[in-house]
């Protein structure tokens, strides 16, 4: 059998060929980028009554990032560009280090949407997973036009496309690069999903399509997210032996208990290497209510960049503290702060509305 890229369809593989077996494997985060991907907002009801208010931190966040990498933005058509373009102007956004690609999307939410990119660093090779995607359950449809997204993608890059053939949410997971993944039972062991599938299999599509050799569960998600529960919002490596993980201060608040519940799960998991992780805690901020919604704020929804790191905050008076913790655990990266508020309304933030591409 072949262990090289150059002989596999661009449009699909046989099913016994996966990342892991060719070598393939889905890159840390903090790992070197070539872009960051995001799909232009224009669904209203994504943020009924505020879509207009979001343009200014999507314009900021998009500026932050694209001073130390290219940014690459889905867009609708020519229109939307058009408008795109004049919206990123406002906030002296580089337009040079901005490309858009005319493909059609239903919602903004690119983590989970858009390509899943392995690589092969030693041989300088890169794919796309395209996994199946429902919308978080089929909870807001239509989706189909956000589903292609991936292949869509690999034919622009000109890459190949693997299909698992099952639902799977870039928000779902987080990687240390070093054959470790986290995620949530409330999320992946959701039935609404998967329901064909039992912990081991959804485990068995994780190694094989994502190329590690650990997966670690914790149980919960915060209160409000409608994604039932996605790691980005609770737990994020920073380096391949350290994690930050929110915990809520208050013990009156709902959200208390669940993440000291997550806090217990990962003090007892030991890595590869045998070690603990390094657990580093981050504050939840103050709750945000809008409409009588509690909205799932946190300030885990941050992005990396190769030279920052955005963080949504919330104009309460934990952002400080938290920035500076994040500061901490990225001493060569800048720390940026951007305002979410607005953004929140939408159900996620930065780490929700982007996925990186990596660099080989």
């Amino acid at each position: 059998m072949s262990k090289s890229l150059s002989d596999l369809p661009s449009s699909g593989l046989p099913n016994s060929r996966t990342p892991r077996q060719i070598g393939l494997h889905f890159p840390a985060e903090f790992g070197p980028q070539e872009a960051m991907w995001l799909s232009w907002p224009h669904k209203e009801a994504s943020w009924p009554g505020k879509i207009e208010t979001i343009y200014k931190p999507y314009s900021q966040f998009i500026k932050a990032v694209s001073a130390g990498q290219k940014v690459c933005i889905n867009v609708v058509d020519e229109e939307m560009k058009t408008f795109a373009e004049q919206v990123l102007l406002k906030e002296d956004v580089n337009l040079q280090q901005v490309k858009f690609f005319l493909h059609p999307t239903n919602d903004a939410w690119c983590r989970d949407h858009g390509p899943a990119f392995v690589v092969n660093t030693e041989k300088k090779e890169k794919a796309i997973v395209d996994w199946g995607y429902n919308a978080w359950g089929n909870k807001y449809p239509p989706y189909d036009l956000d589903d292609v997204i991936p292949t869509l993608i690999a034919r622009a890059l000109k890459l190949p496309v693997f299909y698992p053939g099952i639902v799977m949410e870039g928000g779902s997971v987080e990687f240390n690069g070093k054959g470790t993944l986290l995620t949530s039972t409330a999320c992946l062991l959701n039935p609404n999903r998967n329901p064909q599938l039992n912990q081991q299999q959804i485990e068995n599509y994780l190694r094989e399509y994502y190329g590690v050799e650990q997966i670690l569960w914790v149980d919960e998600g915060i209160v409000g997210d409608d994604t039932d529960g996605h790691i980005d919002d609770t737990v994020r490596f920073v380096n391949e032996d350290t994690v930050i993980t929110v915990v809520e201060e208050n013990k009156s608040d709902e959200n208390y208990e669940l993440l000291q519940h997550n806090l217990k799960q990962l003090k007892a998991m030991r890595l590869l290497n045998g070690r603990q992780l390094n657990i580093v805690e981050l504050p939840m901020p103050d709750a945000v209510i809008y409409e009588d919604q509690r909205l799932p704020a946190s300030y885990a929804n941050f992005y990396i960049g190769n030279d920052v790191v955005v963080v949504p905050v919330f104009a309460c008076d934990k952002d400080e503290k938290a920035l500076e913790i994040i500061q901490q655990q990225f001493p060569t990266r800048k720390v940026v702060g951007i305002n979410s508020v607005d953004i929140i309304w939408g159900l996620g933030s930065f780490h929700c509305l982007s996925q990186q591409e990596p660099a080989v």
